[in-house]
């Protein structure tokens, strides 16, 4: 009987490079040099040459980078970023805490993404920047985005922290990697992330010059010369232990977004004949790294389903059960419960599946046939 079903099996990864991880850190400790040593400097390399981005800007999380990303533009106490209210909470957090004002938009009910109608109906004269949230690993409509960008002098901060490795295509023909499209990206390597560290990290991407040394002095306390503060800033950095296990994993990131995507197809087949499960719906622009499976449930009591799979063993998550603009702490006189439909109906009916790098056929069977025995 198949046993220890996990979300993610961060154990399984490290047992098949072990000796790589165990390496690199070693070579750090050896170093002693444990804050921006030569493993940061190597990791942020390969990770530009990885995304073919000019400028990686290695932090302490996701969240950093996103605050980060809005410090270095400038903005100013009133003015409006919009962001979708189905996604982390992390997006509109930066956005309120730095006295900006999040702007709040439905989604795609088939990609989870930004609803581009919405988002060019909540554009006004206070808006100054776009925060896309690739979600669960696939891309936003970033054609439209870019277009909506340029036609109102916006600015566009990808959030890719679910999605690196993803490749979006354009209506031209052109390609760009996750992050790599607007004028900023930025990510997380989290430990479940597809590209993970085993604690907290992040980074900046982008391809303008004068932003990324703005965005570098920010995370370093504002300075860009040692001692000498040019702008407000924070503390923010990668250390040198997780950018050696980061260099290691980025090395297999391909070989994982493949197993993913397996997984994915496994799932697809299996629950594709059944009405009341809606399988995740795709952007054909996009390839989709599956940071996460979400199903879509119809007419099935999620609770119920959820307290069968766990008596089999099964783990599954509820990503997210609360919209942003139904939260305790971003209640808003603008916003009411009814007024993002489409996110409002998600929340009450998605659920995420295991999806990780080193399930097996044997593992997705036994998800699929007890998922279905519920039906």
């Amino acid at each position: 009987m198949t046993t220890d079903i996990q979300m993610v099996d961060l154990k399984g990864q490290y047992q098949k490079i072990k000796q790589e991880i165990n390496a690199g850190i070693q070579e750090v400790i050896d170093s002693t040099t444990f804050i921006k040593g030569g493993k940061v400097t190597e990791f942020q390399h390969h990770l530009e040459n990885y995304l073919g981005v000019k400028h990686v800007i290695p932090v302490g999380n996701g969240t950093d980078a996103l605050q980060i990303a809005l410090m270095a533009l400038g903005l100013k106490p009133g003015d409006e970023v919009i962001t979708p209210t189905f996604t982390f909470i992390a997006t509109a957090e930066v956005v309120a805490l730095l006295g900006l004002t999040p702007v709040l938009v439905d989604v795609d009910f088939e990609t989870f993404n930004i609803s581009i109608n919405a988002l060019e109906k909540a554009i006004t004269s206070k808006t100054k920047a776009i925060i896309p949230v690739h979600l669960f690993g696939q891309h936003a409509d970033m054609d439209a985005i870019m277009e909506l960008a340029r036609k109102h002098n916006l600015y566009v901060i990808e959030d890719a922290c679910q999605s690196i490795g993803a490749l979006y295509t354009f209506t031209d023909g052109s390609t760009a990697q996750s992050g790599c499209m607007g004028h900023i990206g930025c990510t997380s390597f989290f430990p479940s992330k597809n590209l993970g560290c085993y604690g907290d990290g992040g980074a900046i991407f982008t391809n303008d010059d004068a932003l990324a040394v703005r965005m570098r002095a920010v995370a370093n306390h504002g300075m860009e010369v040692r001692y000498h503060h040019d702008y407000v800033g924070v503390n923010s950095r990668l250390d040198s232990i997780q950018a050696a296990i980061l260099d290691v994993k980025l090395e297999h990131l391909d070989s994982y977004i493949q197993a993913r995507q397996y997984v994915a197809a496994a799932y697809d087949k299996a629950f594709s004949g059944y009405e009341n499960l809606m399988i995740p719906g795709r952007n054909p622009s996009s390839t989709h790294v599956f940071h996460q499976y979400t199903l879509k449930l119809k007419d099935i009591d999620r609770t119920a389903l959820q307290k069968h799979l766990q008596s089999k063993g099964i783990p599954s998550m509820v990503y997210y059960p609360v919209p942003l603009h139904m939260q305790k702490a971003y209640k808003d006189e603008r916003y009411r419960q009814g007024d993002f439909p489409v996110a409002e109906q998600l929340a009450a009916c998605v659920l995420s599946l295991p999806i990780h790098t080193e399930m097996d056929d044997e593992q997705i069977r036994y998800i699929t046939n007890n998922l279905i025995e519920f039906l």
